[in-house]
């Protein structure tokens, strides 16, 4: 995705904690190999339980080395770096809501996404990288390890591409979105027809609202068709069901928690075509 290169960015809806030491970087997922690791790991993305892969909480200290979002300031930075395209992201996602949500009579209220690597502390505890990027409702925080675009890449067989990056970021938004809406389903039940299912399914399609609506914010140039290829490829790459042919060998709709490649897809493409939040009403889903 092109961002216009006059635009101007806010990096204080970023916090930047690369570089800073934080103790524990292994974390106990569960036994059964790296295999069973991955899959454990894929179902946590894009907004799974993170407190069930934390640790005791630990200090963190050092400061930042090399560049840091704080020399993000315009489009044309977002063109050329990772971390300034998430600013860009982040920018574009909030300024979107915020206009929705008031022309809905109701207030909505900017949350930070906060890069890390290797792991990070949350009010949801001590998490490392292997959760993969998530929305922890209690610090109402996105966390960010930017490691994670070229996991996507090089172990799940995704396509790439910068608006694979910001579909992320705002399926994260989404979560935040229906935590400030009260729909935000709490962690646990599983199964092709469950809440963490609907829930997972409305994020995407909330993320591809967005997406609809990205152009009309002034961050982004128009979106091409490979763009939005790139979207529904990344939707794709963690579907349950691909997730557990890959790991598992075998496909258990009882013990989904995201839905299927091919709903993901759909759902993205309905709040994409739409533009209208109100499309995304997974119940039935």
């Amino acid at each position: 995705m092109t961002f216009r290169r006059d635009a101007r960015l806010d990096p204080s809806q970023v916090q930047d904690l690369r570089g800073r030491g934080i103790g524990g970087r292994g974390v106990a997922i569960g036994g059964g190999g790296a295999a069973t690791i991955v899959a454990l790991v894929l179902y946590l993305l894009f907004g799974g339980d993170a407190t069930s892969l934390v640790g005791p909480q630990a200090a963190t200290g050092g400061a930042v080395q090399g560049p840091s979002v704080a020399d993000c300031r315009t489009g044309a930075d977002a063109n050329e770096r990772d971390d300034c395209r998430i600013v860009g992201y982040v920018d574009s996602i909030q300024a979107w809501w915020t206009e929705s949500f008031a022309d809905a009579g109701l207030r909505y209220e900017p949350t930070a996404t906060t890069l890390f690597d290797g792991a990070v502390d949350t009010a949801c505890g001590t998490a490392t990288s292997q959760v993969g990027p998530f929305y922890c409702p209690i610090d109402r925080s996105v966390y960010l390890d930017l490691g994670f675009f070229d996991q996507l890449r090089s172990q799940f067989g995704a396509s790439g591409g910068p608006f694979a990056q910001a579909y992320i970021v705002a399926h994260e938004y989404g979560h935040h979105v229906q935590n400030l809406l009260g729909t935000l389903a709490p962690p646990g039940d599983r199964g092709a027809a469950s809440r963490a299912v609907r829930t997972e399914l409305q994020a995407d399609c909330l993320a591809g609202v967005w997406a609809g609506n990205a152009v009309a914010t002034g961050y982004l140039e128009p979106l091409t068709d490979r763009q939005v290829a790139d979207a529904l490829d990344a939707a794709a790459a963690v579907g349950d069901d691909r997730i557990q042919a890959t790991f598992q060998g075998q496909v258990d709709p009882e013990t989904w928690t995201h839905g299927s490649s091919e709903q993901r897809q759909e759902w993205f493409l309905a709040g994409f075509r739409s533009g209208d939040p109100n499309a995304c009403e997974t119940s039935g889903a």
